[in-house]
């Protein structure tokens, strides 16, 4: 890292961004437990499976951002049970290296039906209900299985 702020990464200097994104892992209203998880493709046209979040707009609160996320990437309406925790991570784009910070809750949908149709970016290429219990083989991502084993815990403990 240099004095001002960026690193060096094969000869270029990187600029650190900071960012937050807020999202979570919505329990079914019929009580299946089963969680809504998007489909993004890679770029060697895998789906990995995902825990939808995004950016807050305007003024929007951690909250707020999650549950309008929510919303625009799996058609679901839903309402926040407990926040989850959060999870950071970095990488590079362009001349950028990002230093994300995502912030995870749990949630219950309120109605809806799952639909990538809401999606402004067309990041989602699909939505799926996935079983709570097989969450660790179906996430792509371990950070993501982590806060998953939050989501088990919290059933074992409540219902």
């Amino acid at each position: 890292m240099n004095s001002q702020g960026g690193s060096k990464n094969h000869g270029r200097r990187l600029t650190r961004v900071e960012e937050t994104s807020a999202g979570g892992f919505v329990l079914a209203q019929d009580g299946s437990l089963r969680v809504a998880l998007i489909g993004r493709l890679t770029r060697t046209g895998r789906i990995d499976w995902c825990v939808p979040k995004g950016h807050p707009e305007g003024e929007e609160n951690l909250e707020q951002a999650a549950i309008r996320e929510l919303f625009e990437e799996t058609g679901l309406e839903v309402e926040i049970v407990e926040a989850l925790g959060e999870i950071k991570y970095e990488f590079s784009a362009g001349n950028k290296l990002i230093s994300k910070t995502v912030h995870h809750f749990l949630m219950r949908q309120t109605g809806g039906f799952l639909t990538v149709e809401n999606d402004p970016q067309q990041e989602a290429v699909d939505v799926q209900w996935f079983e709570i219990d097989n969450l660790h083989v179906s996430l792509a991502h371990e950070n993501e299985r982590r806060i998953a084993r939050g989501v088990q815990e919290w059933i074992a403990r409540n219902l």
